[in-house]
């Protein structure tokens, strides 16, 4: 891998860049990301889209699981795996989600925050992170956590 990219897919074709500090990251139970990833839940990590190169369009495809399409979810067209998402919703800045597991780079991933969606969880996890339940208190506690991170605030 090259030295400029920290960020990869499972297979290593889609090979990407983040220049600056993520957001936080989350734990996600609900069932559209539950499908995506193949997994209980999906562990992201959020950063602004400005500190991201994201990676050549050609080997990635895009794909909106639930209207409006706020949030892009990619997947490697070699291997078929969760590669590299986007959210752009009026009026907060364009953000990039990365699976954790893809950035190659452990001093990018922070400790995890919160959990969304919790109620809907294949199982229970026994941590002492904040849960919160159903769209909206899901939606809340992100955006939340996403206001607070974009003005600096832990």
């Amino acid at each position: 891998m090259d030295e400029h990219y920290n960020c990869q897919c499972s297979c290593g074709e889609v090979k990407f860049a983040v220049h600056g500090r993520p957001l936080f990251r989350a734990f996600c139970h609900c069932t559209i990301c539950q499908a995506f990833n193949g997994a209980p839940y999906a562990d992201i990590t959020l950063f602004r889209a400005r500190d991201v190169a994201m990676p050549n369009p050609e080997i990635v495809e895009y794909k909106t699981y639930r209207p409006p399409p706020a949030v892009q979810r990619g997947v490697c067209v070699s291997c078929g795996r969760p590669a590299v998402e986007f959210m752009d919703i009026f009026p907060m800045p364009k953000l990039v989600i990365i699976p954790s597991a893809n950035i190659r780079d452990a001093a990018l991933v922070p400790d995890p925050a919160l959990h969304i969606f919790y109620n809907s969880r294949v199982s229970d996890i026994g941590d002492d992170l904040p849960k919160h339940n159903g769209y909206w208190g899901s939606q809340l506690a992100f955006g939340h956590k996403l206001i607070g991170a974009i003005l600096g605030r832990k």
